[in-house]
């Protein structure tokens, strides 16, 4: 329960929290953008420079649940006081790094510390507010926290252009320090003490589970997937992590998770949608910063102003969720969500290299507005018929689904375009005879292949249109496999647990 300090101060607790969320979203939007500039920077492969993304987020997957339990032992107020503070210290590191280990080491400390910052700050939000105003106070939060998104590629662009990919992350230090003065001024002192008996062995078997599991993602391209021993070895240790995991979280007496998670239908089935949301729709925020910069040309700032829109769909949508949950019903809503969502990938799967910013924008604000239809709704469906008691577990556990999705699903489809890239490549170069008089013919001046230089850059065309088409297919698998989440809709329940929800089932 929360303090009655707590509830007195709720509105500048509020603003605080939001501070730290924001500062954490902003974080990743504006990373986004940086990337072609950090790969030159610090000497590293397009799937290199992915690892500064997976790294902060599979840091948060193995740390989100740890920090539950924590947060009970010490207390929420020094929790949050530690992980802001941490995340602050960590964002300067990641600004003066000077080589690409040194980079995503120091993003493993950022997502280490920034792991408690959304499930905490939700579950705050969650106490200190009567629950009957919980949909329209979280909304109104996500829009506020949504505003990362929104200014988060222009001012990446902007940043990365006139100062230096290291000010994205020198950006995070006033955010926190007001964050932190925030927290400490306004919560309440709690004591801690309310830890559950630690599962050493239920915790080890997670962390191996999914440092066996994203390892083998990020590694699987550049060792031939199955055909390297390493792989195997990885994936072995992440499916006895899992099994081990399972097995101790149905038989031990204090499990890591507590069993009733996973009995709840609703919420087991909201924690998947998340899962699968986190690898289908957060993942095309990494591809696009890429296919925008090295295929279409677009500087950085370009670049991050074509993301923008889809910042701002989320927002009208997260300002409107609130009245559609009430009229539609959460299971309605999401439908709509998904749909806007295969929409926009079905469009991204027909860009192409001679197209403007125009396309870019509109499939990325109705994405923007899809996504911002779908939180709302879970948090609403998988909450309403949770114990309270299991709250906070319950929003770590989403949490951490979530980044598990996305980062495997960045390594995923950073690995397919450059496969299927690969493909189309040797296809596309398959059909030119050099040889042949009419092709050399036709081909203007300086892409004669009877020249070295003409080679190069004959060869640099047909491997641009390849990465055109490998882009162009994985946002139309993307597309079909958001259209596969429909049936998990279906099996979840309408909720029912408080009179506002009352209605919300009514309409559904």
């Amino acid at each position: 329960m929360a303090a009655q300090q707590d509830i007195d101060n709720r509105i500048p607790i509020t603003g605080a929290l939001m501070l730290a969320t924001l500062m954490n979203t902003l974080d990743s939007t504006i990373a986004n953008v940086a990337l072609p500039h950090m790969r030159g920077s610090v000497s590293a492969s397009q799937d290199q420079i992915t690892w500064v993304l997976t790294s902060y987020i599979i840091a948060t997957a193995l740390m989100t649940p740890l920090s539950g339990w924590l947060s009970q032992k010490i207390g929420r107020k020094r929790m949050l006081l530690l992980s802001i503070g941490g995340f602050t210290i960590t964002s300067m590191l990641c600004g003066i790094a000077t080589t690409l280990p040194e980079l995503v080491f120091f993003r493993l400390l950022q997502g280490i510390a920034g792991a408690s910052l959304m499930p905490l700050s939700q579950t705050v939000m969650l106490d200190i507010f009567p629950m009957p105003m919980i949909p329209r106070v979280m909304s109104l939060w996500s829009a506020a926290v949504i505003l990362g998104p929104i200014v988060g590629p222009g001012l990446g662009g902007w940043i990365t252009e006139h100062l230096s990919w290291r000010w994205v992350f020198f950006i995070n230090l006033p955010i926190g320090i007001l964050a932190t003065l925030g927290v400490y001024t306004f919560m309440a002192n709690d004591p801690g003490g309310r830890q559950r008996p630690f599962d050493f062995l239920g915790f080890g078997a997670l962390v191996a589970f999914i440092g066996g599991f994203q390892v083998m993602m990020d590694r699987g391209p550049t060792q031939d997937w199955l055909d390297s021993p390493e792989i195997w070895i990885e994936a072995a240790i992440a499916a006895a992590g899992l099994w081990i995991f399972v097995i101790q979280t149905s038989t031990a007496a204090n499990p890591f998770f507590h069993r009733d998670l996973a009995k709840d239908r609703n919420f087991a089935g909201t924690t998947i949608f998340g899962l699968f949301v986190g690898a289908l729709l957060f993942s095309t925020t990494a591809l696009l910063p890429s296919f925008m910069q090295q295929l279409l040309g677009y500087s950085a700032l370009q670049s991050g102003i074509a993301s923008m829109p889809r910042g701002l769909g989320s927002l009208i949508s997260f300002l409107l969720v609130p009245m559609m949950v009430v009229r539609l019903g959460a299971r309605k809503v999401l439908l709509i969500g998904v749909t806007l969502c295969v929409g926009a990938l079905w469009m991204m799967g027909r860009f192409d290299l001679m197209m403007t910013a125009e396309p870019i924008m509109i499939s990325g604000f109705i994405q923007g507005m899809g996504v911002g239809l779908l939180f709302a709704p879970l948090n609403t469906l998988g909450y309403a018929t949770l114990d309270p008691a299991h709250r906070v577990e319950g929003t770590i556990v989403a949490t951490m689904a979530r980044s598990i999705g996305s980062s495997a699903g960045i390594s995923l489809v950073q690995a397919m375009v450059i496969r299927t890239g690969a493909v189309a490549h040797s296809e596309l170069a398959g059909h030119i005879d050099t040889a042949d008089p009419m092709v050399r013919y036709s081909l203007p001046s300086y892409m004669d292949p009877a020249t070295t230089r003409g080679l190069e850059i004959l060869n640099g065309e047909v491997t641009r249109q390849g990465a055109m088409i490998g882009y162009a297919n994985v946002f139309s698998w993307m597309a079909l496999g958001t259209l596969l989440l429909v049936p998990l809709i279906m099996i979840l329940r309408p909720a029912t647990a408080v009179p506002l929800r009352q209605a919300e089932a009514h309409a559904d």
